[in-house]
């Protein structure tokens, strides 16, 4: 009977951790759904941002301008910030974004270049400091779903860090978002910023939808439409003041955008992970159901035999 116990009790614990794994994954759903809500919301802007700036890249030729975001100097030092989560049971999205940073400032080192840690999230800042790394500054507690104001403070740290001659480039690290069961780490160079950087390129957008019961990922091309400034355009001021003024927010925007994907991958990274272990438990608890009734049957066998036993004996 002792033995019946412990499997019913395990087969309670096994039920209670589903209903956990399944409320988080419905959770990580809906956190989704605000993320796209919030890339979708932040369009309007970067599209107005990235008509201006190829107005102007054709107006000005970007490489006889002289502005300190746009000059190329000699690489001693390479920042590399590195965007991971705050929390853990995401699978390998933390693992993954960082043994690629790893991997990157193994490159530089072979190099003869310096390196340092930019770090977003408790992950990396965690990781890279058990191990003794050199890291500038640390980043986390962040929204889940990121605002331009996150970005902000880390853009103006990058720049501050830039113009202050302490890193020759910045590298930024971050998880592409692909889809609910795939994502990329990737690496993009934010400054110094190049003409071919601020070019204008087609871009996609996520929406997450339901079918059949099951969650889905439609992803949609969108093209920003760009055009010329009139040649008879006047402007109040010096273009190549805009132009200033202009890029610190382009900055802003592409690292907002860096920020948006790595939380939509993280979240589709738990939502797979707590899907994976509502379905081991499902599978957990069929196992010990049969182990049970075995059990309980050959219980009942031996009490049978028991009192057949007794009978017998009292003939």
């Amino acid at each position: 009977m002792s033995n019946l116990k412990a499997i019913r009790d395990r087969i309670d614990s096994v039920k209670n951790t589903k209903k956990i794994t399944e409320a988080m994954r419905l959770v990580a759903a809906a956190k989704v759904r605000r993320a796209q809500e919030q890339v979708t919301a932040t369009r309007p802007f970067a599209d107005t941002l990235a008509q201006v700036l190829y107005g102007l890249q054709n107006r000005l030729r970007f490489e006889d301008v002289d502005l300190p975001l746009l000059k190329e100097r000699e690489v001693n030092t390479v920042a590399l910030l590195v965007v991971t989560g705050d929390r853990g049971l995401c699978g390998s999205y933390n693992a993954s974004i960082i043994k690629r940073a790893e991997q990157r400032a193994a490159e530089l080192k072979s190099q003869g270049i310096n390196y340092t840690y930019i770090t977003v999230g408790r992950k990396a800042e965690q990781y890279f400091k058990r191990r003794e790394e050199p890291i500038s500054s640390t980043f986390y507690g962040l929204e889940q779903i990121p605002t331009a104001q996150d970005s902000q403070a880390i853009a103006d740290e990058l720049i501050s860090l830039f113009f202050s001659n302490v890193v020759d480039r910045v590298e930024l690290i971050y998880t592409r978002f692909v889809s609910l069961i795939s994502s990329k780490p990737v690496i993009q160079t934010l400054l110094p910023l190049t003409p071919q950087g601020l070019e204008v390129h087609d871009d996609e957008i996520f929406r997450l939808t339901v079918r059949g019961g099951n969650f889905q990922v439609e992803r949609e091309s969108v093209t920003t439409p760009v055009a010329d400034f009139p040649r008879d355009m006047i402007f109040e001021q010096d273009p190549v003041q805009i132009l200033d003024s202009l890029l610190p927010l382009y900055i802003n925007n592409q690292l907002l955008r860096a920020l948006q994907e790595s939380a939509a991958s993280e979240l589709a990274a738990r939502m797979t992970a707590m899907n994976n272990a509502s379905d081991n438990a499902s599978d957990l608890m069929k196992t010990l159901t049969l182990s049970y009734n075995k059990a309980r049957q050959a219980s009942i066998t031996q009490q049978i035999l028991e009192v057949v036993a007794g009978a017998n004996s009292l003939e």
